[in-house]
């Protein structure tokens, strides 16, 4: 597979880390990927959930393939407009106050205005504070500090900010000369942009899978329920595609692919993972199979919603979940041949 595919696909990435999309708020990277998918060829349509899903192709409707990934981010919602006109939030998945200390964010209230404003402790000068070093960090002893002038409730509300108002954290996404890919969300965007490129793969290759294949990019995975639904008629086996962990006592690097034998739902098919290992060793993949002790995925969801399916999970090494995350362009590329592989594409 050409590197140019690699490219492609951080190229995406980067595009999407861009676009705000913490879990509930995610109509805008909905649209990016839907035309992303339209603009190489293939059919994609919203799902009444906000998700993707995008037909790529392939002769055999009845033995289908599905591969899921996820452009819902952590971040955060208004829960009060404080006395102070300063904001106290509520996570939306497992966003870590410790790691969030001192971010940019942007609050989008209901009408499309967007306000900036940084994440900070209560009384977070070190200067005024005796207290700094011992408070632990949490969403009660935290705040949103907003970048204008106001210091009641009544100022802050009529900026037009309310509870319930989405609050968005800066990925500060960039791409080093090393080849590292650092921003706050590879977690599942690394992986969006991994299945774009394998769309343009397919795209400018005029490749039809002979397994039907379907990508399903979901809404919801950081709250549990993402690929619960929307899975089309005469699929046999769902791969999905989200980060791989590295870590103490795991395998993998961020230049690896990495293929999950069990994490916290217990363990994924084994013979679909037999498959991924077949596919990775038959590509010359650079992989790992390792055991996640604090994961669940969209293909468990899938599971739990009751469809009888084979499953599967990949992705490419990204260190630092759920924080300041980093992962590599090899790693992207192994993904791909892994995918490649096991598509027999």
């Amino acid at each position: 597979m050409d590197i140019k595919y690699t490219d492609f696909a951080v190229d995406q990435t980067m595009a999407l880390l861009n676009i705000p999309s913490p879990t509930g708020y995610t109509w805008q990277a909905a649209e990016y990927v839907q035309k992303a998918f339209e603009q190489l060829g293939f059919s994609a349509g919203l799902t009444r959930k906000g998700g993707v899903l995008a037909d790529l192709g392939g002769s055999d409707a009845e033995d289908a393939v599905l591969l899921e990934a996820h452009a819902d981010t952590l971040g955060g919602m208004v829960a009060e407009i404080k006395g102070n006109g300063r904001l106290r939030i509520t996570p939306l998945g497992g966003l870590n106050a410790n790691n969030a200390e001192a971010e940019n964010v942007c609050v989008i209230a209901r009408g499309g205005k967007t306000f900036e404003g940084t994440f900070q402790l209560n009384n977070a000068s070190v200067h005024v504070n005796s207290e700094y070093n011992d408070t632990r960090r949490s969403f009660d002893s935290m705040e949103v500090v907003l970048d204008h002038a106001t210091a009641s409730e009544a100022e802050t509300r009529a900026l037009g900010i309310e509870v319930g108002d989405i609050v968005s954290f800066d990925p500060r996404a960039r791409v080093t000369a090393e080849g590292y890919i650092k921003s706050r969300f590879l977690d599942d965007k690394l992986s969006v942009g991994i299945l774009l490129g394998l769309a343009k793969y397919l795209s400018d290759n005029g490749i039809t899978p002979r397994r039907r294949v379907y990508a399903h990019v979901t809404v919801y995975e950081e709250v549990g329920h993402g690929g619960s639904a929307s899975v089309p008629e005469g699929v046999t086996e769902a791969i999905s595609v989200d980060m791989g962990c590295v870590g103490d006592g795991l395998r993998c690097t961020e230049r690896q692919v990495s293929l999950c034998a069990k994490d916290s739902g217990g363990p994924y098919s084994y013979e679909v993972l037999q498959k991924l290992i077949d596919a990775a060793q038959r590509e010359g993949a650079d992989y790992a199979v390792d055991v996640y002790p604090h994961y669940g995925s969209d293909v468990e969801a899938t599971l739990r919603a009751g469809h009888d399916i084979g499953h599967g999970l990949i992705g490419a090494g990204v260190y630092a979940s759920h924080g300041y995350e980093r992962s590599h362009r090899d790693g992207v590329r192994n993904t791909l041949l892994v995918l490649k592989g096991y598509l027999g594409v």
